[in-house]
């Protein structure tokens, strides 16, 4: 199993925020990404929507042969970890990205803490559920920030439109005092300098990715499944094709990608 690829997926772009950070902590580590175009955003569909993409997109990376699957979306990680751990238990390393910033957090004293996300993330309650147990001191204010996915599906980040969009969310008094944000969404790390920038840099943005590659390394290495063939290859597959997908992935993995257009539901 050590030369087998770690799967990836993510409704859009997203998680290519992840799969960047995995890449610079797991140089010598194959990767295989799946980025559901086709259903984006997940942040307003249906629980039992997200649970069948996520059990079918699983299927997909284990037929490719994947030693672990990182779900790198938080409203897939919300709706669908759970079931996905109960349905496919035993057959790869399955890994959220909700569970790894919450961890953080318990090692923190943060006294007021923000999280933004899509609305499947925000209603589900899991982040303010999950750190409530760790820390019951800790306030919690949650907000749904569903215009910043589509915003930055669409391209439109670093310009008027995306700093408007951002300061029109960020500035919600319900936010002031926060010592933290938690970026409960992979495709906020695009515009995590915006984002600190609302806050004059004094808040401690959280994003998953970097956390997520650190509990994946190390669980590679008690498992003794890290690569050590020399050999690395990385596969791209969306279920719909999108000009800015391909973009995006030019701008966080260097040189061809191999992008790949794979229709799992039909």
């Amino acid at each position: 199993m050590k030369n087998q690829p770690i799967g990836i997926f993510d409704s859009g772009v997203g998680g290519l925020t992840v799969a960047h950070a995995i890449k610079q902590i797991l140089p010598g580590e194959s990767l295989i990404y799946f980025g559901d175009t086709a259903h984006l955003p997940y942040g307003d569909k249906s629980a039992e929507a997200i649970k069948y993409y996520s059990q079918r997109i699983t299927e997909f990376l284990l037929d490719h042969n994947s030693k672990v699957v990182l779900v790198a979306c938080n409203s897939a990680s919300s709706s669908a970890f759970d079931f996905l751990k109960k349905e496919f238990e035993g057959k790869a390393i399955l890994l959220d990205v909700i569970d790894p910033v919450v961890d953080y957090l318990g090692t923190k004293n943060y006294s007021k803490i923000g999280v933004i996300g899509t609305k499947r993330t925000i209603s589900s309650g899991t982040y303010e559920k999950k750190i409530r147990e760790k820390s019951p001191s800790t306030s919690v204010v949650s907000m749904a920030t569903p215009l910043l996915v589509p915003m930055i599906e669409e391209g439109f980040i670093f310009d008027d439109i995306s700093n408007a969009i951002i300061r029109t969310y960020l500035t919600n008094e319900s936010l002031a005092g926060i010592q933290a944000l938690i970026l409960g969404c992979t495709h906020y790390p695009i515009i995590r300098n915006q984002i600190s920038k609302i806050f004059n840099f004094n808040v401690d943005v959280l994003d998953s990715a970097r956390l997520v590659s650190m509990i994946l390394r190390d669980a590679l290495e008690k498992k003794g499944l890290l690569n050590d063939s020399g050999t690395v290859k990385d596969q791209f597959f969306i279920s719909d094709y999108t000009p800015y997908f391909e973009k995006i992935a030019r701008m966080f993995f260097e040189g061809e990608i191999n992008l790949k257009k794979a229709d799992i539901w039909n």
